[in-house]
C-alpha cells in the first residue's frame, strides 16, 4: 500500500507487508531426486578441480573446487555428483553449479561435531557458510573490517515479504539464545533486534535491546537502521560492515542456534511464495532444491514470458529457469502472470521529479540517470551521487517514463568496481 500526502508536500510512503495473525506451519517440499548447488567460484578449465562428476558426498560435506579455494559449498544431501558446468548470474557474475543426485540412505559428515561444544567464528566460518539465511560469517571472521555492532534484523527488506517476521513471532523464544551465540561467537556485546513497531509489545523480547522499526520500507532499509537507530553516519560507498555494522537476518541467527544445538548444519529454508493472484504459501525447502519443485507442490502453474522474481517487487532479481535452486538467502519468490508484468521504456526522462521526491537518500536521480544511460559511470558517481544510493529501488516504482532507473544504477556501480578491480589487478602484475 501507498500513502501519499494530501497537499503533496510530504514524500509518499510505501507501507510494508505485516505477517498474518496466526501463521501456519510451513508446508514442507520433499527432498527432491536431484539437488543444484551454486559455488561462488569461476571454473576453470586450465585447472585440476578437487570434485569431478561421478564423486559421491556426504551431507554435510564441504565442496571445494580447487586445493588453494577459499570458497565452499556445503553438500545438503549425500549423494553422487552428476554434473559440474558453470554458472552465469546477473551483472556477469560468474559462479560453478553441481548436480547432485540424491542417495536413498542417508551418509553424514561429521566434522563440525567435534567443534559444536566450544562455538568460535573461525569454526563457525569454516563449517556453516550458507546455512539457511546466510549469515554473514566470512565477514564477521575477518579482522579487518571493525564490526562493533550487530543486529538481528526481523524486519523485511522488500514488499511483500513476511518470512523474517513469521520466524521472529514462530520462535520469539529462541531469539535469546541467538543473541547469547553471537557474544560467544563473536566478543561483540552490542547486538540488538530490530522489528516491526508493532511486535515490540510482545512479552518475549522484554529486556532485550530492541530497535522498534516504523511499518514504512525506507525504515526497514539496514542504511535507514543505521542512521536513524544506531547513531551510525551512512558513508557513500562503504558497506555496513565497513561502518562498523553487521546485520544478519533472524532466519541466519536462528540456524546458528540449531546447528550448534543439533551438532550439524541445518538445511531447511523458510520461503513465502506469492502467486499470480496473490496468495501467499509459506514453504519449507532444502537448500538446492529446484524451485519448479516448490511450484509444482503447492500447485502454482508457470506459463511462458511469466516472470519469477527471486526476493520482492523492488528489489528481487528474476530467475531464468524454473531449475533455480533454492538459496541461503531466498526469502522470497513472486510469480508474475506474463499479461500482468509492468512495461518498462526506453523513453526519455520527462522530468517529473517523482524519483527525486521520494528518493530516501535525496540523490538527484533524474540527472543521475542520464549520465547513466550515456555509460558515464565515473561522472554519475563523481558528481551526482551515485554511491550514495541505498538501492531501494523506490525511483524505478514511481518513474512515469517507465525507465528501469535501479538497474541503471545496479550496472553502474558494477561497472566502476570492476574498473577499479582491473586497475588493482594491473598494478599487482606490475
Amino acid at each position: 500500500m501507498i500513502k501519499r500526502s494530501f497537499i503533496g508536500l510530504t514524500k509518499p510512503k510505501l507501507m510494508c507487508d505485516l505477517v498474518e495473525p496466526g501463521p501456519k506451519e510451513p508446508e514442507s517440499i520433499p527432498i527432491p531426486p536431484r539437488m543444484i548447488l551454486l559455488l561462488n567460484e569461476t571454473l576453470d578449465s586450465t585447472r585440476e578441480s578437487l570434485i569431478k562428476k561421478g564423486d559421491m558426498v556426504k551431507k554435510g560435506e564441504r565442496i571445494f573446487l580447487y586445493k588453494d579455494s577459499q570458497e565452499y559449498v556445503t553438500s545438503p544431501v549425500s549423494g553422487t555428483i552428476t554434473s559440474i558446468a558453470p554458472f552465469t548470474g546477473d551483472f556477469g557474475a560468474v559462479a560453478t553449479y553441481f548436480i547432485l543426485e540424491t542417495n536413498t540412505t542417508q551418509d553424514i559428515d561429521s566434522n563440525f561435531t567435534e567443534f559444536a561444544g566450544t562455538p568460535d567464528i573461525v569454526t563457525a566460518d569454516r563449517y556453516l557458510r550458507g546455512i539457511p539465511g546466510n549469515p554473514p560469517l566470512k565477514q564477521l571472521a575477518d579482522s579487518a573490517n571493525k564490526i562493533n555492532k550487530i543486529v538481528i534484523t526481523g524486519v523485511d527488506d522488500d514488499l511483500m515479504c513476511t518470512t523474517r517476521q513469521y520466524l521472529l513471532t514462530r520462535f520469539r523464544d529462541d531469539i535469546s539464545k541467538a543473541t547469547a551465540l553471537l557474544r560467544q561467537l563473536t566478543g561483540i556485546s552490542d547486538i540488538s533486534i530490530a522489528m516491526p513497531e508493532s511486535m515490540a509489545k510482545l512479552s518475549a523480547f522484554n529486556g532485550m535491546n530492541m530497535v522498534k522499526v516504523a511499518s514504512d520500507y525506507v525504515s526497514s532499509l539496514p542504511q535507514m537502521i543505521m542512521v536513524n537507530h544506531l547513531g551510525v553516519n551512512f558513508v557513500p560507498g562503504k558497506t555496513c560492515e565497513e561502518m562498523g555494522v553487521c546485520f544478519i537476518s533472524v532466519e541466519a541467527a536462528l540456524s546458528l542456534v540449531k546447528a550448534y544445538a543439533e551438532k550439524l548444519p541445518v538445511y531447511e529454508k523458510i520461503i513465502t511464495v506469492i502467486d499470480k493472484k496473490g496468495k501467499k504459501t509459506r514453504v519449507s525447502a532444502i537448500i538446492g532444491t529446484p524451485i519448479h519443485r516448490i511450484f509444482t507442490h503447492i500447485g502454482v502453474e508457470t506459463g511462458e514470458k511469466d516472470r519469477i522474481i527471486i526476493g520482492g517487487p523492488l528489489r528481487g532479481t528474476a530467475a531464468y529457469t524454473l531449475y533455480h535452486p533454492v538459496q541461503p538467502d531466498m526469502d522470497n519468490i513472486i510469480i508474475q502472470d506474463a499479461n500482468d508484468i509492468p512495461l518498462i521504456s526506453d523513453y526519455p526522462c520527462i522530468n517529473c521529479g517523482n524519483c527525486v521526491r521520494i528518493c530516501p537518500a535525496n540523490v538527484p536521480v533524474n540527472i543521475l540517470v542520464r549520465y547513466l544511460e550515456a555509460n558515464l559511470y565515473q561522472d554519475a558517481a563523481d558528481s551526482y551521487d551515485l554511491f550514495s544510493c541505498i538501492e531501494c529501488g523506490l525511483c524505478s516504482y514511481v518513474c512515469t517514463a517507465k525507465i528501469p532507473i535501479f538497474q541503471y544504477i545496479r550496472l553502474g556501480k558494477h561497472e566502476l568496481t570492476k574498473i577499479d578491480s582491473d586497475i588493482e589487478t594491473e598494478a599487482e602484475n606490475v
